[in-house]
């Protein structure tokens, strides 16, 4: 890799962290008078832990918003760079700000939302599959985190059907995924994930 290569996958990881990062879960419910959602629930600042303060319309907005900062930065630079692998590299970046956001001392949300966003952006039918996926699981059985974690491990597998050569990133990705929901496999495990709607407490991830 020479050097202009590397300086342009240094500002498309460094744009896509800080975009990502951008916490709209908690600047919503603040601009709406909720107070600090990472003290709602399960602590997290995504759309389904907003759903929990009760506000239908404030979780949507969340979930767009997180949504479209992935799809944003992918788009973004693909426009400006012309390279489709450096925009997946700020894509993934952005899913990584919006896990770890610098501003809220790395603890973050566990980007489902962005991670489709940046997946409708880089490959629109594996996205939209995976997008598909999501909506009949949580549908089916009304829980958002085995809804996510089906999704994110068929995502590479339709990857590999539609579009092989966003597979790696898109498993890394979901792996990414999977490891930030560890704490809900163990709830699943034992039967004790809240479903979606659900106001009731939840164990804050460690």
């Amino acid at each position: 890799m020479d050097i202009s290569s590397l300086w342009l996958f240094s500002i498309a990881t460094l744009g896509g962290y800080l975009i990502g990062s951008i916490p709209f879960g908690l600047v919503l419910t603040r601009l709406s008078g909720l107070g600090d959602i990472r003290e709602i629930g399960s602590g997290n600042i995504g759309a389904t832990n907003v759903l929990r303060t009760g506000r239908k319309g404030l979780a949507l907005t969340t979930l767009i918003l997180d949504g479209l900062k992935g799809m944003a930065v992918v788009i973004a630079l693909n426009i400006w760079l012309g390279e489709p692998s450096v925009a997946l590299v700020g894509g993934v970046a952005a899913v990584l700000g919006h896990n770890f956001p610098v501003w809220l001392q790395f603890k973050g949300g566990k980007g489902m939302a962005t991670t489709v966003g940046v997946m409708l952006a880089a490959a629109p039918f594996v996205g939209l599959m995976v997008a598909a996926t999501w909506l009949v699981v949580v549908a089916t059985f009304r829980i958002s985190s085995l809804a996510a974690l089906v999704a994110l491990a068929l995502a590479p597998l339709y990857a590999s059907i539609l579009d092989r050569p966003v597979v790696l990133a898109f498993a890394a990705l979901a792996i990414l995924g999977w490891v930030r929901h560890s704490q809900n496999i163990k709830r699943l495990i034992k039967g004790q994930e809240p479903r979606v709607g659900s106001t009731g407490s939840e164990s804050k991830p460690s």
